[in-house]
């Protein structure tokens, strides 16, 4: 999934318009590599990999393919599928180093996408259209884009000759769009955590934003992520005739609980990345937003500051826990009292508080021991934010001032979730990169015409090759 970093850091920096952006443009002709590439990033869209209709075992067949014809062993290029799920296998590939202690590094990403219905886009979704300076189709930036330039890396580094020092290692894996399917990256975690064993891995989440007329404005880097956790709240009564109501009434109950979980508010904390961000973002607006950001980082005490940033609402969720009501369902029929009612509460938890934690804080909130509040999965790893490591960040710092000079780049931690969250859950500490860009609308992703910018797609996959080798050197 495209992070909600990239919406927000796009408001943060339209806000603030910076000096010296950078202006996408035209591409000129493809050189051989690009075109090379190009046909592999197509190949992977037009192949469907939705969880109803596609199969993302096939496209995982097609990389491992190759990966093998430019020149890495077959024994290190691995198709793992699960008997019960044969449709959402992924592929771990492995390019040797030339260091025996220097622990690997894990180029991650999803070849699974959303599904598309054809009747409902300008485009067949599963046919990589060129119109305008973009690509369009499912896929097309969510996350193919991301798991081509990683396929490619590898092949250039084979065809090339290139030898790293370090090893590094690629999963492409299927899952991470639908949190009910299998989930691959989960599945090597746990069942062969040898096989992915790195020192950090390199995933989405980053990523760089325009101000929607072509000017790239920003940078950011994924640094940990809420935990997402469910909860199932439910009121019982023992119902009756509604020609005789009475006062105790379970869709009653449930509602006055919803509203004092509205009226909650969990309290402002911080953590290393997001201290950076409140006070790198905050520096370059100039609006009451900026200098208000700046102080909260300072003093997370400031009441004053705090109201002010609070007025964001992505801002206020990146400050703290939140539990918001999304679903219900209840009552069994119009001319009778309801004898159940269900509720379902989201939270994006901030990290350093447990499922538990929260569910116990959401029966203190509501008060009333009648109601249930029950984790609707208990299966889920935490997420762990990885630190703000000089050695891994700075070098990500270091070439976006040469891609994208003048344009800030920003840690960030993400209030959504990507499957980061099951390598941090194995101690693989896990960054979503700087590199590639989208427009303030995000580019389609999750919606109808999905798209990328092309320049997006062949200058990010210049700054990542980049960045592995540096990272690997």
């Amino acid at each position: 999934m495209k992070s909600p970093i990239a919406a927000l850091l796009a408001a943060t920096l339209i806000a603030a318009p910076v000096a010296a952006q950078v202006p996408t443009g035209e591409m000129g002709p493809l050189r051989p590599d690009q075109q090379a590439f190009r046909t592999l990033y197509e190949e992977l869209v037009e192949t469907d990999t939705s969880v109803t209709t596609g199969n993302c075992t096939t496209a995982a067949d097609q990389i491992a393919t190759r990966l093998k014809a430019a020149g890495i062993a077959a024994s290190n290029v691995t198709v793992f599928t699960d008997p019960a799920h044969p449709k959402e296998g992924g592929l771990v590939a492995i390019f040797l180093g030339k260091s025996k202690t220097l622990k690997p590094m894990l180029l991650l990403a999803h070849i699974d996408v959303v599904a598309a219905n054809r009747a409902d886009w300008e485009r067949d979704p599963y046919t990589l259209v060129e119109e305008s300076g973009y690509l369009y189709a499912r896929g097309a930036s969510d996350d193919k884009a991301m798991a081509a330039i990683w396929a490619d890396t590898l092949i250039r580094f084979a065809e090339s000759g290139y030898k790293p020092g370090r090893t590094v290692k690629l999963a492409l894996t299927c899952g991470e769009e639908t949190d009910t399917a299998f989930n691959g990256a989960n599945w090597l975690a746990q069942n062969r955590r040898d096989l992915i064993d790195a020192a950090f891995a390199l995933n989405e989440g980053g990523g760089g934003d325009t101000d929607g007329k072509g000017k790239i404005i920003s940078q950011s880097i994924q640094v940990g992520e809420k935990i997402y956790q469910d909860y199932a709240l439910v009121a019982t009564n023992p119902g009756g005739h509604s020609s005789g109501p009475v006062r105790q009434n379970a869709i009653y109950d449930l509602s006055e609980a919803l509203l004092k979980i509205r009226e909650h508010e969990f309290p402002t904390e911080f953590n290393d990345t997001t201290r950076a961000f409140f006070a790198k973002a905050g520096a370059v607006r100039q609006d009451e937003l900026g200098p208000a950001m700046v102080r909260l980082a300072a003093n997370p005490n400031d009441a004053e500051a705090e109201k002010i940033v609070n007025t964001d609402r992505f801002f206020h969720s990146m400050l703290r826990t939140t539990c918001v009501a999304t679903l219900i369902d209840g009552g069994h029929a119009p001319n009778a009292l309801p004898q159940r009612v269900e509720a379902n509460v989201n939270c994006r938890i901030f990290p350093g508080h447990t499922p538990a934690e929260i569910g116990a804080e959401l029966a203190k909130i509501i008060g009333n021991p009648a109601i249930t509040v029950s984790e609707v999965r208990a299966d889920k790893p935490l997420a762990k934010s990885p630190p703000l490591d000089p050695a891994i960040v700075g070098p990500m710092e270091k070439l976006s001032a040469k891609y994208f000079p003048g344009v800030p780049v920003i840690p960030a931690m993400s209030t959504g979730a990507t499957d980061g969250l099951y390598l941090s859950a194995v101690d693989i500490p896990t960054y979503g990169v700087p590199g590639l860009w989208s427009d303030p609308d995000g580019n389609g992703t999750h919606g109808l015409n999905e798209r990328i910018e092309i320049r997006s797609l062949f200058v990010g996959r210049d700054y990542l090759f980049d960045l592995v080798k540096l990272l690997a050197k």
